[in-house]
């Protein structure tokens, strides 16, 4: 332990909409999207305070066909929660996961090999909210338990400086968010995958 106090990212994001909610600002905001379960939270949360564009883009998700179904229900949640939103998505390309997961393939969850994909997915986003000219960028995967959320905001807080765009510090796990992902893909007939997306997490799972 090195004594460092532990950053309450999901105070971070309460002072940030609060601001917003005085200001009557509505910025714009590249929101990283994992799948739809991870968004529908997300999405309740955030919607009020910013325009929103919904980034797809995932090369860790196989086979192809996945990456296609989540990607309809990430559209089919935004239809059916009546939301002015955009989603726009990468072509399927996994050659980039495989090419960061070389020698780390027998990691487990939260190692090194996800941290190498939530960096490129991370960097990805940034590079896109500066083409689209968005205010801010962030991403779902703080929502999920199983992701290393201090890692997350740190990598992600540490790209403003290369995309020039602000990343938007989250811990959508607060207020009891997992949870209500879980309520909200019950109502809305989501997928819930069993796995995070690409060929060693779902080998890990079904040992």
């Amino acid at each position: 332990m090195d004594g460092k106090p532990k950053t309450n990212y999901g105070l971070l994001l309460d002072k940030k909409l609060a601001e917003l909610d005085k200001s009557g600002e509505r910025p714009t905001l590249l929101l990283h999207a994992c799948c739809a379960p991870c968004s529908s939270h997300t999405l309740t949360v955030l919607d009020k305070y910013f325009r929103i564009t919904l980034y797809f883009c995932n090369p860790n998700i196989a086979p192809e066909e996945e990456y296609i179904f989540r990607l309809n229900e990430l559209k089919r949640l935004v239809r059916e929660m009546g939301l002015d939103i955009t989603v726009i998505e990468e072509a399927y390309d996994p050659a980039p996961f495989y090419e960061l997961a070389k020698g780390l393939e027998d990691l487990p969850e939260r190692g090194e090999r996800c941290k190498k994909c939530i960096g490129y997915r991370l960097r990805k986003a940034g590079e896109k909210a500066r083409e689209l000219g968005c205010d801010y960028f962030t991403t779902t995967l703080t929502i999920s338990p199983h992701k290393d959320c201090t890692f997350i905001n740190e990598f992600g807080g540490s790209l403003h400086s290369e995309v020039g765009v602000p990343y938007l510090f989250s811990d959508f796990k607060k207020h009891e968010g997992y949870k209500h992902s879980i309520e909200l893909s019950r109502q809305y007939n989501l997928y819930r995958q069993n796995y995070c997306g690409c060929v060693f997490s779902k080998k890990a799972v079904s040992r």
